[in-house]
């Protein structure tokens, strides 16, 4: 705190600490300001646009008078049959457009409107690790307890469910799940859905997947959803961001039963208002694309993964072929100490930014996590960087 500072934060300000990309990408803008030429590699924010009929779908409402006002907090029923087209084209989940889909300003708001609905001091929150920071730092701020999990990659990064159930989980309210999973890429297949559905009622637990990845390098999108009586004790999160290259855009939505999202709703309505409505017509765009438009993303992803591929060899890594999604989740070599290790040696020596995996927690220590959102030339002039660097 400076020495100007009279007013002090809320107590639940003290487990929050800054995003570590937040103060790492300012010490990369600091090492870009001195003359150094650094290739961040660490980011998962899509660099390919949205289809060019989203575009011209937002300039095209945009022109119009009528379209600046205030919008529902429900989104327009537009944008709510799209999600539920979507649902039921993709991931065969039929959800009611009137009650069982609430759009948000992008998935990452969901995760706060849940924790703060649910979640009070007292109450327990399962938290995967390793996982998204935002579920810990959510959590942390109703001041709910955090009950880690730890996420084995000899389980396939799925959680140990016989484990959990041995353990005393009365107190626990919501337990996040993330698959396809961020940052190692595993995917959850439809038995362990189904084991997880009967974990939840049997304890009790309101489960939330997180599954903005379902799309990227994935031939069968899977929702938690298609398992029958999920509704009962699941939520969805989903999201525009990864799936449609719209991460600036802000579009997500929630999915689940209609006493669940009016119960979100009164939470969500007291703290934002309905997005803009061109964005929302646009959005409805961006869901109704093809398959094709699928498969030409992800033939751009897989030129980039095989780039990192050969990256992550030069650098003596272990990597698991069967990952999907925007990113490649590496096993360090023994001979650095942690994640935080190597990719400090990489981007000082070599100035190529990695994720080291310790950032989303312990069991990511040994690992590191390479984003696929940068040009095929910039994977080959990173390759040559450590190539030169003689790490």
């Amino acid at each position: 705190m400076s020495s100007d500072t009279i007013i002090k934060a809320a107590s639940r300000m003290g487990e929050v600490k800054e995003y570590y990309f937040s103060r790492k990408l300012r010490e990369i803008a600091q090492m870009r300001a001195e003359g150094k030429e650094i290739l961040n590699l660490g980011i998962g924010s899509p660099d390919l646009p949205p289809s060019a009929g989203v575009i011209e779908e937002l300039q095209e409402h945009s022109g119009k008078s009528t379209s600046h006002g205030y919008q529902g907090y429900t989104g327009i029923p537009e944008l709510r049959k799209a999600f539920a087209d979507w649902y039921q084209e993709w991931f065969d989940v039929t959800l009611d457009p009137n009650g069982e889909i609430l759009p948000l300003i992008g998935s990452k708001e969901g995760i706060m409107h849940i924790s703060m609905t649910y979640l009070e001091p007292g109450d327990e929150v399962l938290v995967p690790n390793p996982g998204y920071p935002a579920y810990r730092a959510v959590a942390n701020l109703t001041g709910a307890t955090i009950r880690e999990y730890k996420l084995e990659e000899s389980l396939g990064w799925t959680p140990d469910l016989d484990a959990l159930s041995a353990m005393n989980l009365d107190k626990v309210k919501i337990m996040w799940v993330n698959y396809p999973n961020m940052p190692t890429g595993a995917q959850a297949q439809i038995e362990f859905y189904e084991r997880l559905v009967r974990f939840a009622k049997e304890h009790q637990i309101l489960v939330c997947n997180d599954n903005p990845y379902g799309f990227i390098l994935n031939d069968k999108p899977v929702s938690i959803l298609s398992i029958p009586g999920a509704k009962e004790v699941a939520l969805e999160l989903n999201s525009l961001s990864k799936s449609h290259n719209m991460a600036g855009w802000r579009v997500g939505m929630l999915g689940g039963a209609a006493d669940y999202l009016s119960t979100i709703l009164r939470f969500k309505s007291n703290m934002d208002s309905g997005m803009f409505r061109p964005l929302q017509l646009a959005a409805v765009k961006a869901l109704q694309q093809p398959a094709s438009w699928y498969q030409s993303v992800n033939s751009i992803y897989l030129d980039r993964r095989n780039r990192v591929y050969e990256l992550l060899d030069l650098l003596g890594c272990v990597y698991d072929r069967n990952q999907v999604g925007m990113f490649v989740w590496a096993k360090i070599p023994a001979a650095y100490a942690s994640g935080f290790e190597l990719s400090d040696a990489i981007l000082y020596n070599a100035h190529v930014f990695i994720t080291p995996g310790g950032i989303f927690g312990s069991q990511g220590d040994q690992y590191i996590r390479v984003s696929l959102c940068s040009e095929t030339a910039v994977f080959e002039d990173a390759i040559r960087k450590i190539e030169n660097a003689n790490l």
